[in-house]
């Protein structure tokens, strides 16, 4: 039998090992309404949104936990109020160093300095920097209280799935365990297996794009350092350890460095600790004290599938999507997929909404993945410019943006990962015009301070109306659907993220806690035929 665990693959983070289930034992295959493939930030996020919505759900992967090194760093503030809502955040941001501001250089040069949340009223930062075994970890320990509490979630460690076949009404998968083979079926699959992803390749399904030419060696050391707490990019750095650098603060003084190596370089050579700590010493300095914690060296690639949604297999995370790491949108993004997919699965499993809203996830996180694609496409090509031109182009707009301040909106190092607003999606209903476009149909809702604290945290994680300046219904009742209503008084902040030029509003919001529609006072007609469009039935 193949080994299922590659010898070096070393765990961080034991944390579902391997015991042998019933269901290997089972005389036929047992039939479950959840599989999900993949243990890593995707796939655990996937199982806890599914299992607190009460779906039954089972996870495989093929390893026992989370994996040594750094990888995913960057955590939005987005993904940290979904991992609010999934009992996740707290130990997060604990753990995390959390940050707004970056730096930009150019040699020696400071260009400018920016401030990713700018405006105050908010439960989390723009980021927090945490290494994403312990985001995995946090992810893991937040299932295990859900379990506690009564959350169908069974994790399998060391389940690796062999091959997929579909058929019209379930997926059938092949596994191999360290007792041997077995089979499932599963009602519905969800693949979150990464990059390389072996269900993508079982089913024989494209991941198209563009892989750009350019390397780029992430360096974790350990040391004690007096930098601020703050995102530094330099171009063209001063200390010639790369074509471009980075460098972000990690938990336990670790800190995160990013050296551009270019196309043409012998990768074994490249990652000798010898080589490594040239680079490092020429950026810190001889005298600083330093150990190397993890290094690798990774391509620039930006792919997606074609659809994400095949029958019933939904693809989520990288294994569906690619981006470059610079911008953070990577995990972030996958965090949006579950966020997007579970609460309309769950909805579908209960008979409330049809199948065909599944289309909706693929239609909108389509969406996702190429305004992604595009952020982080246009990083890459101003970050590592391919011809003579194109470079001179780029230093001209760098000397620039040290004096003049409208040249630094065409500076790129990266733009940093937003949720993503899903204009023209057929499950948005009404608009008001008087209102800000921030809140506009398909757009995430901006927390804001309420009278119980924080507004994301009085959503919830179902429908909700909410009125400001206005009544409402206590709850409506529609299409199979409980609607309670979160009845609020204009603050200054509601009043700039929410009511604009309007002296009131209704905001008919989505479980992923994204508007559905929106109108200045409440019309029961109106709220109903907007909560069937918004679940497929309109």
């Amino acid at each position: 039998m193949k080994d299922l665990v590659p010898e070096r693959y070393a765990l961080a983070f034991r944390l579902y090992p391997y015991a042998k289930s019933p269901d290997q034992d089972a005389a036929s295959p047992v039939r479950h309404k959840v599989v999900v493939v993949g243990g890593g930030p995707i796939g655990l996020a996937t199982a806890l949104d599914l299992g607190r919505r009460g779906v039954p759900v089972v996870l495989l992967d093929d390893h026992e936990g989370a994996g040594l090194g750094s990888r995913a760093l960057c955590f939005s503030k987005r993904t940290l109020e979904i991992c609010d809502r999934l009992g996740a955040a707290g130990p997060m941001l604990d753990k995390g160093v959390q940050w707004n501001l970056g730096k930009v250089f150019h040699d020696d040069r400071l260009l400018y300095a920016f401030d990713l949340l700018p405006e105050t009223g908010h439960a989390f930062p723009a980021f927090i920097n945490l290494q994403q075994p312990w985001f995995e970890k946090f992810l893991h320990d937040a299932i295990v209280q859900a379990q506690a509490e009564g959350a169908p979630i069974e994790l399998r460690g060391r389940n690796r799935v062999d091959a997929v076949t579909p058929a019209t009404d379930h997926v059938a998968l092949d596994i191999m365990t360290p007792d041997g083979p077995y089979q499932l079926q599963a009602d519905w699959l969800i693949a979150c297996d990464g990059a390389r992803s072996p269900l993508r390749g079982m089913l024989g399904l494209a991941f198209d794009g563009r892989v750009f030419e350019d390397n780029f060696l992430i360096a974790d050391v350990k040391m004690k350092a007096d930098f601020p707490t703050e995102r530094w990019f330099w171009f063209e750095p001063h200390f010639k350890s790369g074509d471009s650098a980075l460098l972000h603060k990690q938990p336990d003084d670790i800190w995160r460095i990013d050296f551009q190596l270019g196309w043409d370089i012998d990768r074994a050579k490249e990652l000798e600790p010898a080589n490594i700590r040239a680079r490092v010493d020429a950026m810190l300095g001889p005298d600083v004290e330093y150990e190397l914690d993890w290094c690798s060296i990774y391509t620039f690639q930006c792919r997606r599938m074609d659809k994400f949604r095949h029958g019933r297999v939904l693809f989520a995370g990288d294994s569906a999507h690619q981006v470059s790491p610079f911008g953070a949108r990577g995990a972030n993004s996958g965090i949006q997929d579950v966020d997007n997919l579970a609460w309309k699965l769950a909805l579908v499993l209960d008979g409330t909404a049809p199948e065909t809203l599944l289309d909706s996830y693929d239609v909108e996180r389509v969406h996702g993945a190429d305004e992604n694609i595009l952020n982080s496409t246009r990083a890459t090509d101003f970050i590592t410019p391919k011809s003579p031109v194109s470079k001179l182009f780029r230093n001209a707009v760098l000397e620039l943006a040290e004096h003049l301040p409208f040249a630094r909106s065409v500076v790129n190092s990266g733009r940093l990962s937003v949720p993503c607003t899903y204009d023209g999606s057929v499950l948005n209903g009404d608009d008001h015009p008087a209102m800000p476009a921030r809140t506009r149909p398909g757009s995430p809702c901006p927390d804001a301070p309420v009278a119980d604290g924080w507004l994301l945290r009085r959503l919830g994680r179902g429908f909700v109306l909410m009125a400001i300046n206005t009544d409402a219904p206590e709850c409506l009742a529609a299409h199979g659907v409980r609607v309670p209503r979160l009845a609020l008084d204009a603050t200054p902040e509601l009043t700039a993220r929410y009511l604009g030029e309007a002296r009131r509003a209704v905001y008919l919001i989505r479980p992923d806690q994204h508007v559905a529609a929106r109108w200045e006072s409440f019309d029961e007609s109106a709220v109903a035929a907007a909560l069937a469009r918004a679940i497929g039935k309109g």
